[in-house]
């Protein structure tokens, strides 16, 4: 009992997460990497472009020849040739002279800007009639604007997302470096609880947490495996923990991780060889009564019944958690779990020491968003489907004041 009112903050079980090491790594290629974390840098192998290309449709031409020009008074060029997007020009732009040219071929020699071709028409004869001036550059792609060679294109930590895939195909990258992804089991632990194609009968509540979180694993790049209903008794938990530890990673288990008569995650956890208890309680309302543990390369998270509980710690240290195992550069910061700010629309109380996290409903306005508290009876689940993102009041003060600016992690 004593250990469990030890609790730690919140910050200082993020300090302990973070020294966990990432998961190993794995060759993947280009079509296979979507969400995975690069595991090295990526140093771009050459300058992207690989040279000077035009960003419109028109003539390459010497801007100085433009200057002054207009409807009433336009510039007349002699066009050398016109180039296709493969064309290579073997010849240069010479005071007088332009060339046509596509979006994204290459710029000839002599030329410093692209007239785009709503602003010039053809005379006949070579002749190219021009109405606009062009400025030096203008219009016109720089040898390695998008990275030049030898830079990291891609940083490690990074997700493969559209951006980072883009560049690694521009860079003709078609396998990488990532890191595996965590295989997490997923157990559910109460005699009340029945599965969800069960009938319900009085007393009994259905499995909502198996389903819930691996909804939320696998939305962070986790590969969830559902273990189901492990009843109240220390000896039947104990080996269901064992069998899955052997099949991943992270374990998470919900419900019977406080310090009651028919709680007994804690001690089927230390009735395993080589497992080290790193935290049991959490100064944070909801999920005061969370575990985590240690074997060796592996983890368990002994998570709260009630969903809106668990939900809590799943977003605030678990989420975080298995995307630091797959390699993120900033798994724990604030940015990375999708922050916006609001008004907070009432005053809201806390507890000095504890840090408090509330569901609110976004709203927008004219002056932006507004954070309205959704609050309830503690274990219902209408309060976690009518919000939109948490809040949090710091342990450092007793309360948040109506207006005053928050951030809110909004809700997956």
């Amino acid at each position: 009992m004593d250990d469990f009112f030890n609790v730690l903050q919140v910050e200082e079980l993020t300090r302990i997460l973070q020294q966990m090491p990432a998961l190993g790594t794995q060759e993947l290629g280009l079509e296979n990497c979507r969400g995975r974390f690069l595991a090295r840098d990526l140093h771009a192998p050459g300058d992207l472009p690989a040279t000077n290309r035009c960003s419109m449709d028109g003539y390459a031409v010497r801007a100085g020849d433009t200057f002054g020009a207009g409807e009433s008074n336009p510039a007349y060029l002699e066009k050398v040739k016109d180039l296709g997007i493969c064309d290579i020009p073997d010849f240069s732009i010479d005071q007088g002279g332009c060339a046509g040219v596509v979006t994204g071929g290459i710029l000839p020699q002599g030329a410093d800007a692209v007239v785009m071709q709503e602003y010039t028409e053809e005379l006949g004869a070579g002749t190219v009639e021009v109405r606009r001036p062009v400025a030096p550059w203008e219009n016109v792609m720089f040898r390695g604007e998008d990275v030049a060679g030898g830079d990291v294109a891609v940083s490690a930590g990074q997700r493969a997302g559209f951006r980072q895939t883009a560049m690694m195909a521009a860079l003709g990258v078609d396998k990488w470096a990532f890191f595996k992804t965590p295989r997490v089991g997923i157990i559910s632990t109460g005699d009340e609880l029945v599965d969800i194609s069960s009938p319900l009968q009085a007393g009994y509540i259905r499995d909502v947490n198996s389903y819930a979180l691996a909804h939320l694993v696998r939305g962070c790049g986790g590969e969830a495996t559902v273990y189901g209903i492990t009843r109240d008794r220390e000896e039947d938990l104990n080996k269901a923990l064992l069998r899955a530890l052997e099949k991943n990673e992270v374990l998470l288990v919900s419900g019977g991780s406080s310090v009651g008569q028919r709680d007994f995650t804690l001690k089927a956890m230390q009735g395993i060889q080589g497992l080290e208890v790193l935290a049991h309680g959490l100064a944070i309302s909801p999920g005061k009564p969370t575990i985590f543990a240690r074997r060796h390369d592996k983890y368990i998270w002994g998570l709260p019944g009630q969903v809106g509980s668990a939900q809590v710690v799943m977003l605030v240290l678990v989420l975080p958690f298995l995307n630091h195992l797959q390699g993120a550069a900033d798994a724990f910061s604030e940015d990375a779990k999708g922050m916006v700010r609001a008004r907070l629309s009432r005053n809201l109380a806390s507890s000095y020491g504890r840090k408090d996290y509330v569901r609110v409903r976004l709203q927008e306005d004219e002056q932006g968003l507004t954070a309205t508290p959704v609050l309830g009876k503690s274990g219902l689940l209408k309060t976690v489907f009518q919000a939109d993102g948490l809040i949090w009041i710091p342990s450092n003060c007793e309360g948040l004041a109506r207006g005053e600016e928050v951030r809110v992690m909004t809700l997956p």
